[in-house]
């Protein structure tokens, strides 16, 4: 169903009209008849043109916005054309609150985010309950989850025995909790080259995620996973490494954390083609509809390789080319903050919506250039 929020019509010019749209799930790409219905409000004089503002309300998904720029032909015809932009999810790389789900769920929503990644890196703190309620009541109040397994659990050791052992135990529980919570993803790290060729240290980990995958699929868990691309410039865990893994194992999607790409390209990032590159790579390895996962902070680093997260601002990686790079794809992000602080988090969030606004305001402006010339030739 389509409702028009704030509709203004003005003799001889553009019409403003908000609507939201069903959910993305629903498939609906198309504009119905109701569309044209709306057109039929505007005044017939002065030929004027409907700019039409879609929001599809989907609690898990990013939110899509569609440009829509409708004119009359001559013989009163109705035509369209569509841009479509996705808001990303968006939120903090550790839960807010271990108190309770409830608190998580109200800090989460007091400042306003729309994701968040369960934080395991240094070792598990939620039991199976905790992370039922907290899915539950994450999908109450529309933010998406995901779960970072703990450092310890990577994949392509070097050696069988009690160390890979402890791995697919740890990634086995991340699962487990992924699934009662509902978690889009399990992120994990690729592991350490360990003297070995890339080539055989690629081969392993993806032995070694088969084996895991087996595993998962009999205890009904086999939850999608996340290979993270890594801030070391000479080791495993380069967006080349991380999109060949993905590549060869169609349930591990690539974690793009663009803080560590920054640093090991030595502060490459600094518009929006890098981005946009990377962003471009992902998307021909991703089914329809799978959302990117994404990693922001501000970093530092020496010799390419990071040293640690910095507050936002402080060093040279900026969120404006991030959120110009995701309008030109049409695919859903969710874009995970690991900063060290919550200002940076919120500042970081306020960039990326801001800058989405400001591309949909660019697209109907060119939208509006592009009709007034063509109606100036007829």
């Amino acid at each position: 169903m389509l409702l028009a929020q704030g509709a203004r019509t003005l003799l001889g010019e553009r019409v403003a009209v908000a609507l939201a749209v069903g959910r993305a799930d629903e498939g609906r790409d198309d504009v119905e008849a109701p569309v044209l219905d709306l057109v039929g409000l505007a005044p017939e004089v002065g030929q004027p043109e409907v700019d039409i503002q879609l929001e599809e309300v989907d609690s898990r998904r990013s939110l899509l916005h569609r440009e829509i720029n409708v004119e009359r032909a001559p013989d009163g015809t109705a035509c369209v054309s569509v841009s479509r932009m996705r808001r990303p999810s968006f939120g903090p790389a550790r839960v807010p609150s271990r108190d309770s789900p409830q608190a998580a769920i109200e800090l989460l929503q007091e400042l306003g985010y729309t994701a968040c990644e369960i934080d395991f890196e240094g070792k598990f703190w939620m039991d199976y309950p905790w992370a039922e309620q907290f899915g539950e009541l994450a999908r109450e109040a529309g933010i998406v989850l995901s779960v970072h397994a703990p450092i310890a659990g990577f994949m392509g050791h070097a050696e069988r025995g009690r160390k890979l052992n402890m791995a697919v135990g740890m990634l086995d529980h991340s699962a487990g909790i992924a699934k009662a919570a509902d978690a889009e993803l399990v992120v994990f790290h690729p592991g350490f080259l360990l003297g070995r060729s890339r080539e055989d240290a690629l081969d392993s980990v993806c032995e070694q995620l088969g084996e895991l995958r087996e595993r998962l699929e009999g205890k009904d868990r086999a939850v999608p996973f996340g290979v993270e691309v890594m801030g070391r410039v000479r080791d495993l865990g380069t967006v080349d490494d991380v999109l060949e893994i993905s590549g060869r194992c169609g349930w591990v999607r690539p974690v793009l954390d663009f803080a560590h790409m920054h640093a090991t390209s030595d502060g490459a990032f600094t518009s929006v083609e890098p981005f946009s590159e990377v962003l471009e790579r992902a998307d021909d390895l991703l089914e329809p509809g799978v959302p990117f996962h994404i990693h922001f902070s501000d970093i530092a680093f020496a010799n390419r390789n990071e040293t640690k997260h910095l507050p936002y601002g402080e060093g040279t990686l900026r969120a404006e080319p991030l959120a110009e790079a995701l309008t030109r794809i049409d695919r859903p992000a969710t874009v995970i903050s690991e900063s060290p602080d919550v200002e940076s988090t919120q500042t970081i969030g306020a960039v990326l919506s801001g800058a989405l606004n400001s591309s949909s305001r660019r697209a109907s402006t060119s939208a509006a250039s592009s009709s007034r010339a063509r109606s100036r030739r007829n």
